[in-house]
């Protein structure tokens, strides 16, 4: 559908009777990218007003994948609002659904915000976990800068749907929505250009105008979407950033359900006292390998190939407890160590996935914080995105304000019993993912749908397209291993140098998932992709500046295999103290 005007169905005389001219135009052109202003058909006619896109309804034929439809559920004005970088411009806030072809299925819900004084660019917004809820579109892109505005700020037109279902308490890890076929194919991507043929159809009426550019910007799930875009859908987008992303989301879960097993072991789950041990030794072997004691690790590959927890020394006594039994708080037994050595080793599987992946890679386990506990905001968030409080077990744990189970436990149990067996009763610790038995089409369909499967992007490339990909390399969720994998997916099946015209990707070291203790990035992505994609200035000499743990101190972003390493004197809070060193 990209590329062409919808052809109009037989029923839209009676469809049309509640829709001007330029309603049907905009339905008609919105699936297009579509000429400048210049030449654009729909340069002369008049926009349609914030309270007129109340009610609105748009036909199935206006949106590229099978639905019942999408009508607005809400259209209201918003007075300009905040001030310096959080300033926001009057804006109209459209809220709306769009109907399933299966009438068990849940619609799936969207929201716009259409600014006033409009840049003719647009942005869509990536989810997180499982989804379910909608993402807030007046915020920054992941990791963007809170000194700068943000893209509604920007004046873009911005707009995210909550992938097709409405989740339960848990939010982002409730994927009780599996049980349904459309739900679950929703999720995998197809809500993604459902929500921005809808978009763009209300975005055409009210403006009578089409974006000039439109991107995306997600991380972990999100990042995932960006990437699912620019392979599925190449002419609805110009450029995409896609943070941490979970790229391959069905060796990411089976990888989850190996750690699970591990950590339902007894005696291996490892308490926030014990991970913080772990955390600590490993950054008094390891922040020295970049050429400056800094608090972040930035040689991330020599600390994996060096540090061993079982001989490891903090404060001079061992990380392992003596003879390797559970002494208490001060130590780690052999069946904690073993367990966090899981975490640093590759699922291998016996049988191919349907991209061609038999493994999933391991995480940088040492420096990475698992969820240390603390008083302040960012690590009780990296608490719940990590090992939590409580062991997994079957049933799993429920998930409250006061306790929870790891976060990837959750994921794994979810995942079992609604996409995978469609058995809400199973237990996830029964089934190994290494030897799944009967289970094991059911995994190759599930990696046919929702991970980033396609290695060609030249389509995306063709017509001009750009991907920035960033990953911090302490993330205790998705592993920068498997980043890494991506991209050399891409240089196998097209060329470095090709790659390399329209995709960057960078590791962020000390930066966690979403949040860092050590190190928490701020980049200004979206100007880079813009100066990329509008100007032709392909990004160099980005910096990355941390919030958190020494607010303002910077670092150079190394583009891939590059990590920064101190050059023996300057600063070591700024970025010109610091080069790109390659593994």
């Amino acid at each position: 559908m990209p590329g062409k005007p919808a052809k109009p169905p037989h029923h839209w005389p009676r469809l049309a009777k509640s829709f001007s001219p330029l309603v049907l135009l905009a339905l008609l052109t919105a699936c297009s990218t579509g000429p400048t202003r210049d030449s654009d058909p729909l340069a002369g006619a008049a926009p349609i007003g914030c309270a007129q896109l109340q009610d609105m309804r748009i036909p199935a034929a206006a949106i590229g994948l099978p639905t019942s439809g999408a009508r607005v559920t809400a259209a209201e004005p918003v007075a300009a609002n905040g001030a310096g970088a959080k300033a926001v411009g009057a804006y109209c806030k459209v809220s709306g659904e769009i109907a399933p072809v299966d009438p068990k299925a849940p619609a799936i819900r969207f929201q716009l915000d259409l600014p006033t004084q409009w840049n003719r660019k647009a942005l869509m917004f990536g989810g997180g976990g499982y989804d379910g809820t909608i993402p807030d579109v007046a915020a920054n892109v992941p990791a963007g800068p809170a000194t700068l505005p943000g893209p509604l700020g920007r004046g873009y037109a911005t707009f995210a749907g909550d992938s097709g279902h409405q989740a339960n308490a848990t939010t982002s890890r409730d994927g009780s929505f599996g049980a349904n076929d459309e739900a679950l194919r929703n999720f995998a991507g197809d809500a993604l250009k459902k929500t921005r043929d809808a978009a763009l159809v209300i975005l055409t009426a009210h403006y009578a105008a089409r974006p000039q550019k439109t991107y995306f910007a997600g991380g972990s799930t999100g990042g995932r979407e960006g990437l699912v875009v620019a392979s599925r859908w190449p002419a609805d987008f110009d450029g995409v950033i896609a943070l941490y992303p979970a790229w391959n989301a069905v060796a990411l879960d089976l990888q989850f359900g190996r750690m699970t097993r591990a950590m339902a072991q007894p005696g291996a789950y490892a308490n926030p006292q014990k991970r913080k041990l772990l955390y600590e030794a490993a950054m008094a072997a390891c922040d020295k390998l970049d050429g400056v004691v800094d608090g972040v690790i930035s040689n991330v590959d020599a600390c994996n190939a060096s540090f061993d927890p079982a001989t490891a020394m903090l404060n001079g006594a061992p990380l392992r407890c003596p003879g390797g039994a559970d002494a208490g708080d001060q130590c780690l037994s052999d069946a904690q160590i073993a367990t966090f050595r899981v975490f640093s080793t590759p699922l291998v599987l016996p049988y191919a996935l349907a991209s061609g992946e038999t493994s999933y890679p391991g995480f940088n386990t040492w420096g990475t914080n698992w969820g240390t506990g603390g008083g302040n905001a960012m690590q009780a968030a990296i608490l719940t995105l990590g090992l939590g409080t409580v062991q997994p077990a079957n049933p799993m744990p429920g998930v409250s304000a006061q306790a929870s189970p790891p976060y990837h436990s959750t994921f794994w149990d979810q995942w079992v019993r609604y996409f995978l067996t469609r058995d809400a009763a199973f237990n996830p610790l029964a089934l190994d993912p290494q030897q799944p038995g009967p289970y094991q089409a059911r995994i190759l369909q599930l990696n046919a749908w929702q991970d980033a499967n396609q290695v060609d992007l030249s389509a995306f490339r063709d017509k001009g397209g750009k991907i920035l990909i960033a990953h911090g390399s302490a993330d205790a969720l998705v592993s920068t291993q498997a980043t890494r994998q991506y991209l050399e997916r891409l240089r196998a099946a097209m060329g470095p140098a090709q790659v390399d015209s329209f995709v960057r990707y960078y590791e962020i070291p000390g930066y966690g998932h979403v949040f860092g203790t050590a190190f928490n990035a701020s980049w200004d992505s979206l100007t880079a992709l813009e100066n990329w994609v509008e100007h032709r200035q392909a990004p160099v000499d980005q910096v990355v500046v941390d919030t958190v743990a020494v607010p303002g101190r910077s670092r150079p972003l190394c583009a891939y295999p590059g990590w920064p390493k101190y050059q023996g004197s300057g600063e070591i809070n700024d970025a010109g103290s610091f080069v790109c060193a390659t593994r």
